[in-house]
């Protein structure tokens, strides 16, 4: 870009879109496009922006072909997501709601039952891996459960026995003893 410079607009408008955007990407290119034409050159902008000089170059090509518009992420490449907004949607609903209250015979989702469920319910199929990214980006953590009889048993009951269990340990101890 060396003998490059912008007009008093194009300034401006760049100046604009650098401090409207929550996209740090655009902050960022639009300020290696200003840091550009005023002649600075492309490795001291890659060291005082952090990004490498094919960044800089890379941003430099597409606002030349795209003005600001080149400035904005482009889509990754790749065939879209089977996980529509719809799907998303069906699963924050199923993660939020017992099983049991949808008629399943458990009480804790997994990867796999739920995969299943949003199967039957949106017809779409996912991996059990890729069910779990999915839940992550929603903001789920998916963890395995912790089974303990803990309010299912009667305390009292629990009590007593653990008590017997003492008495028939002190007991065999006293025997060993006894008998060495």
């Amino acid at each position: 870009m060396a003998g490059w410079r912008l007009e008093d607009a194009e300034w401006d408008a760049l100046d604009e879109v650098r401090f409207s955007t929550s996209d740090a990407d655009v902050f960022r290119n639009a300020t290696v496009i200003l840091m550009s034409s005023v002649g600075r050159s492309k490795f001291d902008i890659a060291k005082d922006l952090g990004c490498s000089p094919a960044t800089v170059d890379n941003v430099r090509q597409r606002y030349r072909e795209r003005g600001l518009e080149g400035l904005q992420r482009h889509r990754p490449p790749g065939r879209p997501s089977r996980a529509t907004p719809a799907y998303r949607s069906a699963l924050r609903e199923a993660v939020q709601t017992p099983p049991q209250t949808l008629g399943y015979g458990f009480s804790v989702w997994s990867a796999n039952r739920l995969a299943k469920h949003l199967e039957k319910t949106t017809r779409i199929t996912l991996s059990d891996d890729r069910l779990r990214a999915i839940l992550a980006e929603e903001g789920f953590s998916f963890q395995r459960p912790k089974h303990t009889m803990k309010g299912k048993r009667n305390e009292a009951a629990y009590e007593r026995a653990q008590g017997e269990l003492k008495i028939l340990k002190k007991k065999r101890s006293a025997r060993m003893l006894a008998k060495s």
